[in-house]
């Protein structure tokens, strides 16, 4: 059994999963999903980055295992084409089909949906450490140094390869400014103190080349 799906199964059984038979095949469903070709960020080195920061700051959650699990659950659903938040609604109903499915408490299902819809926007309610936690995590990539930033970046445009440079430029900057206006792109204190001003460097970095003129070819 691989590393990852032992770590769905701890995170399962500690979230009081009953069905321990289903729970090897609940986890590969999901892992089969992160593995789609189309993926060039959105893989499972990506859903890995988030369980380990998960891990690293387990012990400032309420129930670190919900957040391990809506990790696992919260980009299951990858559609480029996919309008809004399309994907995180129907990512979030495939992570409670299959908790509810491996005989987790409904209310286990439905604070699972909540969390994985959280990362639609990242914007966290004070109080609410465990989303906290996962919008933490899943934004982690964007403290990144800069050539692993340029990486994680150019990898989400080989996603959208279907969308015209300039229509591309524009949504993506779009996004940049949303999480720029964000009051704060991590909430717990360490991530905030240790990653909050290259991360703001990165978008920032990155908001300027999409904005910037085209450069014009020179006349022969």
């Amino acid at each position: 059994m691989g590393d990852l799906i032992v770590r769905w199964r701890a995170a399962a059984c500690g979230a009081g999963a009953v069905d321990t038979a289903g729970l090897a095949d609940a986890g590969q469903r999901l892992l089969d999903r992160w593995r789609e070709p189309h993926r060039h960020y959105h893989t499972v080195a990506h859903l890995t980055a988030v369980l380990d920061v998960v891990d690293r700051y387990a012990d400032q959650a309420t129930r670190p295992d919900l957040v391990r699990l809506a990790a696992w659950g919260h980009d299951a659903v990858y559609d480029p084409r996919a309008a809004g938040d399309a994907n995180e609604r129907a990512s979030a109903d495939l992570t409670a089909a299959l908790l509810t499915g491996v005989g987790l408490p409904a209310a286990v299902a439905a604070e699972v949906h909540r969390l994985v819809l959280l990362t639609a926007g990242h914007a966290v309610r004070p109080g609410d450490p465990d989303g906290a936690l996962l919008c933490d995590a899943d934004l982690a990539i964007l403290a990144a140094p800069p050539p692993a930033y340029d990486r994680y970046a150019a990898a989400v445009r080989r996603e959208y390869a279907h969308v015209p440079e300039s229509a591309f430029r524009q949504g993506r900057a779009r996004v940049l400014d949303g999480l720029l206006a964000l009051p704060a792109l991590y909430r717990l204190p360490e991530p905030a103190d240790r990653w909050e001003p290259a991360a703001r460097a990165n978008l920032t970095r990155e908001l300027a080349t999409l904005t910037a003129a085209p450069a014009r070819r020179r006349p022969d």
